[in-house]
Parts: structure tokens; sequence; C-alpha cells
């Protein structure tokens, strides 16, 4: 299972990358093989406003709908809409073709509550 290293995780099995003053955001690949194979991805619309901890999307695959929780709270500045057509992306690229929405954080520190790759791999070990 991949894990970069210079990415944040959520509890929720999201990933962040920061890119400058915006925030790139994905489910992990954990997630995706937790979930099996992905049929649909619904994101938001560019504009809308997410809060952390709450919902902004799901996926849904052939086991179960899931809900993707927001990391950060900030704006929505760009959404990936390969995935409409193509949400086998989750499944074959969770790091790279699949990240889901592009933020600009409303507050940076909220980065900090997060977890690295190790703390991450430990909770998932756990489970």
């Amino acid at each position: 299972m991949s894990l970069p290293k210079e990415l944040r995780y959520s509890e929720e099995h999201e990933w962040v990358k920061v890119e400058g003053d915006k925030v790139r955001i994905g489910i992990t690949d954990f997630a995706q093989s937790e979930l099996g194979d992905i049929v649909f991805v619904e994101l938001p619309e560019v504009g809308e406003e997410i809060e952390v901890d709450e919902p902004f999307g799901s996926v849904e695959s052939v086991k179960t709908v899931s809900e993707l929780y927001a990391p950060l709270s900030g704006k929505i500045v760009e959404i990936n809409e390969d995935l409409e057509d193509s949400p086998e992306f989750v499944n074959e690229s969770p790091y790279e073709k699949a990240w889901m929405i592009v933020i600009e954080p409303t507050d940076m520190s909220q980065l900090d509550a997060l977890m690295t790759a190790e703390e991450y791999q430990k909770m998932i070990d756990e489970e």
C-alpha cells in the first residue's frame, strides 16, 4: 500500500497535499482498497465552501456509498472532472489521477490536526 510521506492524512482517510496557498484533497490508497471498485464519484461545485469534518461529496463502490469528509475548511477552486467519466482512477491512482478537489483553505493551521504518513499507518494498523 502506498503512503506518500509528503502528504497529511485525516482520520476519515482523506489525504492533503499543500501546493502553495492551496490544498489538493483525495482519498487514500487504504480507503480505496477497503471500498473496492469505485463506480461513481460525486463532487461539489467550484465556488462552494466546505467545513472541516463535514461531508463534501461521496464515492460509490460496488459494495457501498461512502461520504467524503473535508480535512480542512475552505473554498473550492477546482474539481477533478475526469472522475465523472473515469471513477476507476480512484482505484488505479489515488494520489495522482484521482485527486478530488483543490481548495483555498480558510485556516492553514488546521493542517496541524492531520496525521503524518507514519501516524496514519499506525492508525490503520490498529483498525
